[in-house]
């Protein structure tokens, strides 16, 4: 690989506003003192990706401050570690420091009550405004950046599109051309993996892009309560194109039992030829089809018009620290590291990098893998990318993949689904207390 190539996620800059993932779980967040060592917890998620980037950050960490000695605990992924994180935050007994989601999800932990401002910090200038938005409340700034950002694409099998003579396609009316040529090759043109049902939402999520083009005041009149995906024309496009591609017959005959790893192997092996999807499952694909990965390509889900088209784009998740550590100053001097070139070079050598950082001065490597290169040209500019709505309005339901599920599978209409949504997120929205819902 040479190192002349390095792109630089700095240069980012004014590009993206606003995140994505994250999770986390388990024991204590206790610290001991033996001698002059001192050893922090650390709580991430205990996905395989996960882990390995946290053990190296640690290890690295740990060299480069000999005092501090690392522990990386972990908790489960999805609701369950959440629990976890939101029972040690309320009881006291969280880690010393911990990774959880950014944007709306974050607000779900209060953190003004339980997280340590860092607003003032120095290291916080390494992080690239475009972040600390999603890692802010009230005032105060409380997390910096783990791992990449990553976007919600459709990564396509190049060989299959080399093969069949296909171009990128920048609107909606060229992707469905180019899946029923596909389909007539005999290859699954889209790959749904419903087993796993978070995956059933990225037509609906990853369209985002696109009605923040046609509709600029949305994410604004959603959260006050004057924007519905039922009745917004731009809005209600996920749905209906998920219903399109289902009724054309375009998914993948077992899409109702295909699991997300299931779907990865159709898509690395030519079985399948377009996945929509977050691009954070590069990481997965590089660890069991490594040989594979440059195979794939990314592109943006495309709407109508050629000329606007944008991708949809998450951060990362962030890295906090809970009021009730007693080890601040080690804390600090962790979350320091992430956000910095060294914490970047960590993650990068344990896991390679699927997306662009959210550190300044951070580089990927030459060899990044194709798609991650698809998707950089949208991230450096500004005018082509838009953050996920999670990271624009605090207004999200907990039942959208079971209602995309239900969509893609026949079971219920466009327009009934983008309904139920709409309904989905009254509660949330009156938990939060936001004008115009109670």
């Amino acid at each position: 690989m040479a190192a002349s190539s390095k792109q630089r996620w700095a240069a980012l800059a004014g590009g993206v506003t606003v995140l994505a993932l994250a999770l986390t779980g388990c024991s204590g967040g206790s610290s001991t003192a033996n001698g002059d060592e001192k050893t922090i917890t650390w709580l991430v998620d205990n996905a395989e990706n996960t882990v390995a980037a946290a053990e190296k950050v640690a290890e690295d960490f740990t060299a480069a401050n000999p005092g501090i000695k690392v522990e990386v605990e972990t908790r489960p992924q999805g609701g369950d570690g959440d629990n976890i994180v939101k029972t040690r935050l309320s009881t006291g007994d969280m880690a010393d420091v911990f990774n959880y989601n950014t944007g709306s999800l974050l607000q779900q932990i209060n953190p003004e009550q339980n997280l340590q401002p860092i607003t003032n910090e120095s290291y916080l200038s390494n992080v690239t405004d475009s972040f600390k938005p999603v890692v802010t409340s009230g005032s105060d700034v409380y997390g910096v950046p783990f791992s990449t950002g990553m976007a919600g694409a459709v990564l396509y099998n190049k060989k299959v599109y080399e093969k069949l003579g296909l171009s990128v396609p920048r609107t909606w009316d060229e992707f469905m051309d180019n899946s029923r040529k596909i389909k007539d090759a005999g290859i699954a043109p889209i790959i749904q993996s419903y087993q796993t049902t978070w995956t059933s939402q990225l037509f609906v999520l990853g369209d985002f892009a696109n009605v923040v083009t046609a509709d600029p005041n949305f994410p604004a009149d959603y959260t006050a309560n004057k924007a519905k995906f039922a009745t917004n024309t731009a809005a209600v496009k996920g749905f209906e194109h998920l219903e399109e591609a289902a009724k054309a017959g375009l998914f993948n005959e077992d899409f109702a039992s295909t699991t997300y790893q299931q779907a990865q192997d159709m898509l690395v092996n030519g079985e399948g030829a377009q996945y929509p999807i977050l691009s954070f499952a590069l990481n997965n694909i590089q660890v069991t089809y490594p040989d594979k990965l440059n195979d794939l390509g990314l592109f943006p889900l495309p709407g109508d018009d050629a000329s606007k088209n944008k991708l949809t784009v998450w951060m990362p998740g962030g890295t906090y620290i809970p009021k009730s550590s007693k080890n601040m100053e080690e804390a600090k001097k962790l979350q320091a590291f992430i956000a910095s070139k060294a914490g970047c070079d960590a993650q990068t050598s344990a896991v390679g990098a699927a997306g662009p950082y959210l550190v300044k001065d951070c580089e990927l490597p030459s060899d990044v893998p194709d798609a991650v290169k698809d998707m950089l040209p949208y991230f450096e500019d500004a005018a082509k990318n838009s953050p996920a709505l999670e990271f624009l309005s605090p207004v999200k339901g907990p039942a959208l993949e079971q209602i995309t599920v239900e969509v893609g599978s026949g079971i219920r209409s466009a327009k009934d689904g983008a309904a139920l949504y709409d309904e989905d997120v009254k509660k949330q929205a009156k938990q939060l207390n936001l004008p115009g819902w109670n």
